[in-house]
């Protein structure tokens, strides 16, 4: 669910400003609704694999190094620096998680400085940058199936500053108007089910509930197996992650999976025609198992 949708076709130069509960999740969300393509800044220290660097470089990702990700890694932020200053003067967007780290948990985090000296930084270059805030909010972290409210607030510009923005004032005074949009924007609650019920509740048709009953039975059976084994393995190990790992083991996991199920059945059947239509129906029911959870 998203409050404003036409900022979904924006151009830039426009700098995302979000909360961040929910690791490479977030950026992945943010990317896939954006008209136009988005830079995301993410951890440094998972650029360090080469293999990894030549991956998320190819998704827009941009590294951003930590004092405990090693001082010597702080010089490349530099080089990030300047590299959303250029995306920002090719009209380009560029995301930025405030909050500097990822926790699942419900509410806004202090906000780091980063936001604000790129933001200055464009805005000393005379570019003419806005900071749209974006509060990303999920009903859950562990558990199939999820409702999102991404919202979003009111554009921030360089004239909403009245400190001279070379100014250690200025961060301060920025940091301040982001922190209030930010406030309005994220949801803030223990993890109560009562509570993410009431706030996350999506009334849906009882005709969409009947239509989308068996072949939703039938997509969480299916698909039960390939979810069990991933979750097994990652649920002790993932930590704030779980999402990020899940996803991306999917990803290369369940095409493998289909084509074992469409061989099973082939061997089962002989029959090539059942065999092809399973690679198209299991899909088809992960998604009416997903539709009908909140039917």
């Amino acid at each position: 669910m998203v409050n404003n949708k036409d900022i979904l076709r924006s151009s830039g130069p426009l700098l995302i400003a979000a909360n961040h509960p929910n690791s490479f999740l977030d950026a992945i969300i943010i990317a896939t609704l954006f008209k136009k393509p988005v830079y995301s800044l993410a951890r440094g220290d998972v650029f360090l694999n080469k293999t990894v660097k030549i991956i998320l470089r190819s998704l827009n990702m941009l590294p951003v190094y930590r004092l405990s990700e090693g001082a010597e890694n702080l010089e490349h932020n530099y080089t990030t620096f300047d590299s959303c200053l250029e995306i920002f003067k090719q009209n380009g967007i560029v995301l930025i998680f405030s909050e500097g780290r990822s926790i699942n948990e419900w509410r806004l985090r202090p906000l780091k400085k980063g936001t604000a000296r790129l933001a200055m930084a464009a805005w000393q270059q005379g570019i003419h940058l806005t900071i749209i805030p974006a509060g990303i909010n999920y009903n859950h972290f562990r558990k199939f199936g999820k409702i999102i409210f991404l919202n979003f607030g009111n554009r921030i510009t360089k004239e909403k500053i009245t400190a001279d923005l070379s100014n250690g004032k200025a961060i301060v005074e920025f940091n301040n108007i982001l922190k209030n949009e930010l406030q309005q924007l994220v949801v803030e609650m223990d993890s109560n089910d009562e509570q993410l019920k009431k706030i996350f509740h999506l009334h849906q048709p009882v005709l969409k509930k009947i239509l989308l009953f068996i072949p939703a039975i039938m997509g969480y059976i299916l698909h039960l197996p390939l979810y069990v084994a991933i979750h097994s393995y990652i649920k002790n190990r993932a930590e704030d992650h779980y999402d990020s790992i899940m996803i991306g083991l999917l990803f290369f996991m369940y095409p493998v999976y289909i084509i074992i199920i469409a061989l099973i059945i082939y061997f089962i059947t002989h029959s090539i025609l059942l065999s092809l239509s399973a690679i198209i129906l299991l899909p088809v029911t992960a998604f009416c198992a997903l539709q009908n959870r909140y039917a």
